[in-house]
């Protein structure tokens, strides 16, 4: 484990589908930087997961957080993600390479069928704070039991509310 609460999260610099870029040290929201990150283009449960954040992304505006999707996918499968999947306001980030998801400790997972890229990252889901320290993070081996977004929601409103430290970080 690399990534502890209260410690500064690695840089992330990547394109954003659209044009631009998504430079998570240039970003300053009132609470919380949420990266998710995703398999890509070839998981459906990925296409509900994200479809699901579409939704609720003025929720997360209302509190304070800022929201981007990422992959290792390229321009090609991201852009394809955005517009097969329907994902309408969703920053989607892509190209993360593998290295830096082993920098984010996200697990990564060779194909099993051919849809699937050589190598990708599992899915995770990081809290970042203003200063760029890791508020919490939450990270799977295979494609199910992520938070939901509505528990996410509802955290946030408690964290912000009773002003809760991080934790986990001894």
């Amino acid at each position: 484990m690399l990534l502890k609460p209260r410690t500064e999260i690695p840089a992330l610099d990547l394109p954003i589908v659209g044009g631009g870029r998504f430079n998570l040290s240039a970003r300053a929201p009132q609470s919380f930087s949420m990266l998710v990150f995703y398999r890509g283009l070839h998981c459906p449960i990925c296409k509900g997961y994200l479809r699901d954040l579409d939704r609720k992304l003025e929720d997360f505006a209302k509190r304070g957080v800022d929201a981007v999707a990422i992959s290792t996918d390229t321009q090609e499968r991201a852009e394809r993600s955005r517009s097969e999947w329907g994902i309408e306001h969703l920053t989607i980030a892509y190209a993360l390479s593998i290295e830096q998801a082993r920098q984010w400790d996200l697990y990564i997972s060779s194909s099993i069928k051919p849809e699937e890229p050589a190598l990708f990252a599992e899915p995770g889901l990081f809290l970042v704070q203003p200063d760029r320290t890791l508020y919490c993070a939450s990270i799977q081996t295979m494609p199910f039991a992520r938070p939901s977004f509505a528990e996410i929601l509802q955290a946030v409103a408690f964290i912000i509310e009773k002003n809760y430290p991080a934790r986990g970080e001894a």
